[in-house]
């Protein structure tokens, strides 16, 4: 069986997402799908709207065969260490090739993109430091360093403006790295742009705008038409038993709390939390009555608004600078749900998957498995306050759903 990889969130699975994969599988020529999805907490530094076992219910609806989770120290990592714990998982779990959306559409400027870059390495690395002495922020002194090398050395590349195209260029670079034998291929990201807002009689609208509509209107029909009848019955499920989707925003008591209960100093022991940054965040943490007021406090030039929530996301988990520095690679595959088909690849070539192969969690052993049971248990402590006799499913009791 010939399997084509994807990297998801699904935070919701819409329209656009059933098209990726529909093309992913036409352009692979693959009988099956596996998509290494994020758990509770996403590469942006943010909660996932809705737990992973509704959003797994959701791929599995819509078309994908497998889903495994991209473990929490890759799903809230930079996009150089998210995109290679996920291509390390699709090598892996025997993947021949994976399927990427982008705004280029066309993977020879993909592929003319990482031989600039890795040809002149030595240049690039030194323009992004004579960049970043100048106070610019670090995605900023990236795409300067690269358009240098471009207008030096003339070819077809891609736009890395573009957020899809800069994933992308992470995966397959994150390939080369590993000496990977996986295929990449690319398809074009159709009608909406990430950032875009919700369009009136569209049929296709990015995540981002989905996200916004419902937490400007509240009303789960302004998406009705973006999102397939599943993802809408399984979105309104979940508001119907929760009556709120999960966001900063709706976790903020708790994440001001967490913030509070620290001294500054100990704030520094947090993944991606720089020095002095940690003054910002205690002071606005003391004074503001909001996520966004609090965010508005402490940004500026230097930390974009998704590296400020990374630093969140890890202080409010509890994730350390010690934890992340003790892992190199993924050392498991979780299985969070399958079809049958899936079941069929699974059991042929369950042998020749070369990770330990997780589906019954409460009896695994594992550092890395821990930190994705501990970050779970805190999204569910937010998603129910308030909400009397329901709980969501405890993490390390769920086995893997059977669609």
């Amino acid at each position: 069986m010939k399997a084509v990889g994807i990297v998801v969130e699904y935070n919701p699975f819409h329209n656009g997402h059933a098209y990726h994969l529909t093309q992913a599988k036409k352009v692979a020529k693959a009988d099956i799908v596996i998509a290494v999805m994020s758990g509770t907490f996403l590469q942006r530094g943010e909660p996932a709207m809705v737990d992973k076992w509704t959003r797994t219910k959701m791929a599995l609806a819509g078309g994908v065969d497998i889903v495994i989770e991209l473990p929490y120290v890759y799903s809230t990592a930079p996009a150089t260490d998210f995109a290679k714990g996920a291509i390390s998982l699709l090598t892996a779990v025997g993947c021949d090739s994976f399927a990427f959306g982008s705004e280029d559409g066309s993977i020879q400027p993909f592929l003319n993109t990482f031989e600039l870059i890795d040809n002149n390495r030595t240049e690039y690395d030194a323009l992004i430091k004579d960049s970043l002495k100048t106070g610019a922020s670090y995605p900023k002194s990236l795409y300067y360093a690269y358009e240098q090398l471009t207008q030096k050395f003339p070819a077809p590349y891609i736009d890395l403006a573009q957020p899809n195209n800069i994933l992308g260029f992470h995966y397959l670079e994150a390939a080369r790295t590993l000496n990977s034998n996986i295929q990449p291929l690319t398809i074009p990201r159709i009608a909406a742009g990430y950032h875009d807002a919700l369009k009136e009689d569209a049929s296709i609208a990015s995540a981002t705008g989905i996200r916004k509509a419902l937490a400007t209107t509240s009303s789960l029909q302004s998406v009705q038409k973006v999102v397939p009848e599943a993802s809408f019955d399984y979105l309104a499920d979940w508001h119907r038993h929760y009556k709120k989707f999960a966001s900063w925003e709706a976790f903020w008591p708790l994440l001001q709390f967490t913030i509070m209960r620290h001294t500054t100093s100990e704030l520094t022991r947090y993944a991606e939390v720089t020095e002095g940054i940690e003054n910002a965040i205690m002071k606005a943490a003391k004074s503001s009555s909001s996520f966004n007021s609090f965010m508005e406090k402490i940004k500026s030039k230097r930390y974009t608004w998704t590296r400020l929530q990374r630093m969140i996301t890890h202080i409010y988990t509890g994730f350390t600078k010690e934890q992340l520095h003790s892992f190199e690679a993924p050392s498991f595959i979780r299985l969070l749900g399958m079809s049958e088909t899936g079941q069929a690849y699974i059991g042929k070539r369950k042998k020749d998957i070369e990770l330990p192969l997780i589906s019954r969690v409460a009896a695994a052993k594992d550092a890395m498995l821990a930190i994705d049971i501990h970050a779970a248990e805190l999204y569910n402590l937010s998603i129910e306050q308030g909400v009397t006799a329901l709980s969501l499913p405890k993490d390390y009791q769920t086995p893997p759903i059977r669609y």
